[in-house]
């Protein structure tokens, strides 16, 4: 395995960059580029192929730290590097998806992830004018006592993404999804802050791993 230093000027990842540009290197060269050296007994390059093969058998779901650092001359540092790189380029290149909620099902869709979590999740969905989402957020996460869950919180976000309307969501890791008592007071306290703040509540939805529960669905709204 060649050693940077073996390697011509022009040919190392970086120089090559600033000749050619970006778009002139291979997927190894801008992960090497990235990373800038190797680790004793691991040239940069060895490493950079291991996480293209890692990149190209699992795509961006492998890049994470655990399965980064997995690779041998990947420490902590440079698996950051590379993590931190990819969520940036993300962010800023990648074109969002607009997401519409018509119903109930769409927020489902949406938090499914959060459906099957052991602890509960409580989040709250911000929405424009259209009903397009904005953005979600966990507002709490643990066995939650229902007054702990604040308006001030909850709204929070709206107000972030000048938002229109919010649906609020939590997930019931016991698979019921029938609303307590406690769920039914805390949604009605939030809708009436909602319409003191002037921010719609737009549904509140229970989830759990096979089925959903909707309050506006089920006329509690």
């Amino acid at each position: 395995m060649k050693q940077m230093n073996d390697i011509f000027p022009e040919d190392r990842p970086r120089e090559k960059l600033i000749l050619k540009g970006p778009e002139a290197l291979k997927n190894r060269e801008l992960i090497a580029a990235i990373l800038g050296s190797g680790q004793k007994g691991f040239p940069v390059m060895q490493i950079s192929r291991s996480i293209e093969a890692l990149l190209e058998k699992e795509g961006l779901n492998a890049v994470n730290i655990e399965k980064l650092i997995s690779i041998e001359g990947v420490g902590m540092a440079k698996a950051c590097q590379i993590a931190a790189s990819f969520e940036l380029a993300g962010r800023f290149f990648k074109e969002p998806e607009s997401i519409r909620i018509n119903s109930s099902d769409d927020i489902a869709r949406l938090l499914e992830s959060y459906a099957g979590r052991q602890q509960e999740h409580f989040m709250t969905v911000t929405l424009d004018g259209a009903g397009n989402v904005i953005n979600s957020r966990v507002i709490f996460i643990g066995t939650l006592n229902r007054s702990m869950v604040h308006p001030r919180e909850v709204f929070a976000p709206a107000f972030t993404d000048r938002a229109a309307s919010i649906v609020i969501a939590h997930n019931h890791p016991s698979g019921s999804v029938e609303p307590s008592i406690e769920d039914i007071n805390m949604t009605q306290r939030l809708i009436e802050a909602g319409r003191i703040l002037g921010i719609e509540v737009a549904d509140h939805v229970i989830l759990s791993k096979k089925v959903h529960y909707s309050f506006r669905g089920n006329g509690r709204m």
